[in-house]
């Protein structure tokens, strides 16, 4: 998987969870389990929260990739 910014939340969490859920929590995402949350892009979570989505995803991606 290559995560983009339009990538669901929640399809990274079912496959990535122990890896990326900690970067989603240092952005202030503390609601994983929500559905809400869970059914948003990256983008748009980078929206809310005020980060930058374009390094998000790449934070996303390295860690998946170790």
């Amino acid at each position: 998987m290559t995560i983009t910014k339009q990538t669901v939340i929640g399809d990274i969490l079912d496959d990535y969870a122990e890896k990326t859920a900690p970067l989603f929590l240092e952005l202030g995402m503390h609601c994983l389990g929500c559905p809400a949350s869970r059914g948003e892009t990256v983008e748009e979570a980078c929206a809310v929260h005020g980060a930058n989505a374009d390094e998000f995803v790449s934070k996303l991606n390295a860690a998946i990739a170790k």
